[in-house]
């Protein structure tokens, strides 16, 4: 299992809550490296971020402010 610098790993004992940030970069043999309470560490979820498909959202609509005393001039 490769651990990056930067992610954060939290423990999956619901008694434990332990969380560790990664400092420096390595592999580790084997599954998932386990927590010093003896259970397994996981990586916390980050949702995927989409762009290639941004443009078919609709563009939210755009707002002016209008006066009262502006409707009634043609």
């Amino acid at each position: 299992m490769l651990m990056k610098t930067g992610e954060y790993w939290h423990c999956t004992n619901p008694g434990c809550h332990c969380r560790v940030h990664v400092e420096f970069s390595g592999e580790i043999q084997g599954s998932n490296p386990r927590c010093v309470c003896g259970g397994l560490l996981k990586k916390d979820y980050a949702p995927p971020v989409l762009k290639y498909l941004d443009f078919l959202r609709p563009e939210k609509p755009v707002f002016t402010h209008r006066d009262a005393s502006d409707a009634g001039e043609d």
